[in-house]
Formats: structure tokens, C-alpha cells, sequence
């Protein structure tokens, strides 16, 4: 299992029990992206549980299963809506047989109204594309009125099965889409062991990005928002949930001698 978990890149490194960064601009109001976004329950982790989660077994548990889902939206003042999706499931069975499966979505719908798309030409958010971090960035920049944006991780342990159910998954590593204008895009991207998902809208972009680790670079979660213009409602949101299963008693032994012998070799 550990092998595949670190197919996945550093989605486990970022093991935080929630991240959020939050930026309104005046006069703001909550769209209801946010208030789902808000609405994911939040389960407390101690650190030195985080500590012990590496893929193997720790304390008589095992990571059976990962889910990372990663949902971007932004919605316009003229009604067009730009969603972007993108989820990577690893589940390993009782015969310890891996099954991986990805899904791409992207929907752009739109314009419903006779109303502009809120942007702001005398207004600029930039910058925040060139930062380079190591783990997880959250970035927002925001430049203008009535705007609401939102950055959120969370991270879930002991999910039940049916959360990490790959019936649902379209098995496509990208997916794109645009209105007839093209001035609203949304994409989604896996490859090169990370996946990546973007929209770009008149008023700014929105993109999450898990990229892996590599021998010169630790690996990378990032979340950026940027908002030039007025009334824009945006929302990034990941999710990682995780599944443990007890560990038998001969697997808890079996790891013991493998330890012991691991130490001896050593010396």
C-alpha cells in the first residue's frame, strides 16, 4: 500500500485536520457553493495520530483506502457557472489487490441573463501563480466588491466503504469545456503522478493542484484563487479520505520479524 500511496504524490503530506483560507470583499454575500464548502464536517486529528499515518501498519491499523476529490467552482453575476472535478480512488481488497480509478468532470453553463460577468478591467490579482512552496499553499487575491472566495482542505479518516466506492468514476484523465465565447474554461488534468484542475473566468482563475514529490522538491498542494471584478462567488474545495482496516495478529507479527530483521541488517 505504500507503494501506491505514493502514486498519489503528497496527498497524505499536507494530513491536517482542516484548512481553510476565507476572503470577502465588502458587501459580500454567501453563495451557496460556499455554504457547501462550509458544510463538510470537520474531524479533529492529533498530531501524533497524523504522525503514524504513513501507509503502513501503525498501532495494529492498516490504510486501506484513499479518496482524493478536488471541486472547483465559480459562479458569475449573469448566471454562468464553471465547475471543475476532479477524484483519484486507491482501495486495496481483503487479498491486499489495489484498485485505482480517476475521474474527470468539467461543466460550463451559461450566460441565463442579460447581466455583465462582473469583471473589473481597472481591477488586478496576480502573483499568487508564481509562488512555489513546499506541502500546502492556499492563496487568495481578491480586487473588488461584493466578492466571496473560499480555500478549503479537509481530511477524513475512517471513512465508511461506500465513500470510497469507485462505481462513479469515469476512468478519464482530463476533461475540459467552455462557453461559446470561450471566455470561461474549466479543466482537469492527471498526469505525471498529480492532477490538477483550472478555471479561468473574465474575472480572475481558480486552480488546485497535487503535485508528487521528487528527489530535488518535496511534494505539493496548492490552492489559488484570483478575483478581479465585483460579485464573484468562488469555491475550491479537496477532500482526502481515508479508510483504515484492523490489522490480524499473524500480520502484526509477520511485521515484526520483517522490523527485526530490518534492524539487524542494519547494524
Amino acid at each position: 500500500m505504500e507503494r501506491n500511496l505514493i502514486t498519489i504524490g503528497c496527498a497524505l503530506c499536507f494530513a491536517t485536520c482542516g484548512l481553510a483560507s476565507v476572503a470577502q470583499a465588502a458587501e459580500a454575500t454567501v453563495p451557496s457553493i460556499v455554504e457547501d464548502v462550509a458544510a463538510v464536517n470537520l474531524q479533529p486529528v492529533d498530531d501524533d495520530v497524523l504522525a503514524s499515518q504513513s501507509g503502513k501498519g501503525i498501532g495494529g491499523d492498516v490504510i486501506s483506502g484513499v479518496v482524493v476529490n478536488l471541486l472547483s467552482q465559480w459562479n458569475l453575476p449573469n448566471g454562468t457557472t464553471a465547475l471543475a472535478q476532479g477524484a483519484l480512488s486507491i482501495v486495496t481488497n481483503a487479498l491486499n489487490q489495489t484498485n485505482v480509478q480517476v475521474s474527470s468532470n468539467a461543466i460550463v453553463i451559461g450566460p441565463n441573463t442579460p447581466a455583465g460577468s462582473g469583471a473589473n478591467p481597472n481591477a488586478s490579482a496576480t502573483g499568487g501563480q508564481n509562488a512555489t512552496v513546499n506541502g500546502v499553499s492556499q492563496i487568495t487575491q481578491v480586487a473588488g466588491n461584493g466578492n466571496n472566495g473560499t480555500n478549503q482542505a479537509v481530511i477524513d479518516f475512517n471513512s465508511p466503504a461506500s465513500t470510497l466506492s469507485t462505481g462513479a468514476f469515469n476512468n478519464q484523465t482530463s476533461a475540459s469545456a467552455s462557453n461559446a465565447s470561450g471566455s470561461v474554461k474549466a479543466g482537469v488534468t492527471f498526469g505525471n503522478g498529480g492532477m490538477s484542475i483550472a478555471l479561468q473566468t473574465p474575472a480572475g482563475i481558480a486552480t488546485q493542484t497535487i503535485a508528487p514529490g521528487t528527489s530535488q522538491q518535496a511534494g505539493m498542494i496548492s490552492q489559488l484563487l484570483q478575483i478581479a471584478g465585483n460579485n464573484q462567488q468562488v469555491a475550491n474545495a479537496l477532500q482526502l479520505h481515508l479508510q483504515t482496516q484492523q490489522m490480524s495478529a499473524s500480520m502484526l507479527r509477520q511485521l515484526g520479524v520483517l522490523q527485526a530483521l530490518q534492524n539487524t541488517v542494519r547494524r
